[in-house]
């Protein structure tokens, strides 16, 4: 059977999330029912450093071979937002995706860099993905298969991050689970449908929320091009210094306030 067709809506999983991530079991109160979610383990020291930080649980993945895997909660502007580290990739981000939704959490803000398919975008532009190619598996396991998978809180996001004076574009995403084939002649494709980045999670995420009812909201930030003859690197190839990393945090705390 083809990953076109994985998608079975007539019977449960043998495993629910919530067998493994039981709220009374891990004895998890208080959690927010919005979370900020990063890629970046340099974000999750800014957490870790912050006066106001509570750890809620350490219980986040079944492996102890994973990064960190504690969920955090601060306040700001005197809300109480709920913080975790996830990795690069839709299969690990759906999972702990999947644990969160379990413990209560109904609203989640991702954020993290991406490829632009236009040199126009320059390092560090704001992009709001309103709908996502899935060139990925996950997604065909939450979600009727179709080429894209819609957005459905792009709009509302890309109002929040315009009242917060974050100018930022829309279009359409390419998720891929294949970083290192990410050819010419398949960029140049997504690019003429309108796709503008390339990233590893939307696809797979937006799939997993819609699936579970949660509102799922991600914004981009631009790094590498690759809509020249050559690719260029630009600031994915170098650690962000501390204060553009606490920007791009301070942002999504934002977000969370006001979704």
């Amino acid at each position: 059977m083809s990953i076109e067709k994985s998608f079975d809506k007539l019977s449960e999983e043998i495993v629910k999330p919530s067998m493994i991530y039981n709220k009374i079991e891990d004895e998890i109160e208080n959690l927010p029912e919005v979370a900020v979610v990063t890629f970046l383990p340099s974000i999750t020291e800014i957490i870790k450093n912050r006066p106001d930080v509570e750890i809620i649980t350490d219980k986040l993945s079944t492996s102890s071979s994973d990064n960190d895997t504690n969920v955090y909660t601060v306040t700001h502007k005197n809300k109480r937002i709920a913080v975790y580290q996830t990795i690069v990739g839709g299969p690990i981000s759906v999972s702990r995706l999947e644990a969160m939704i379990a413990w209560g959490v109904k609203k989640f803000v991702f954020f993290g860099s991406c490829g632009v398919l236009d040199k126009d975008i320059t390092d560090g532009n704001f992009i709001v993905p309103t709908a996502a190619y899935r060139d990925e598996g996950t997604s065909y396991h939450y979600a009727e298969a179709s080429d894209y998978i819609e957005v459905k809180t792009a709009d509302k996001l890309s109002d929040i991050m315009t009242e917060l004076k974050l100018p930022n574009v829309k279009g359409r995403t390419w998720t891929t689970d294949a970083f290192f084939r990410e050819t010419r002649n398949n960029m140049l494709k997504r690019k003429s449908e309108g796709c503008l980045t390339v990233e590893m999670e939307c696809a797979s995420i937006m799939a997993a929320g819609q699936f579970r009812k949660v509102e799922v909201y991600q914004f981009l930030y631009a790094a590498d091009n690759l809509d020249s003859t050559e690719w260029e690197i630009r600031s994915l190839g170098s650690e962000m210094p501390l204060s553009i990393n606490e920007k791009y945090l301070l942002i999504a705390l934002d977000v969370a306030t006001m979704v």
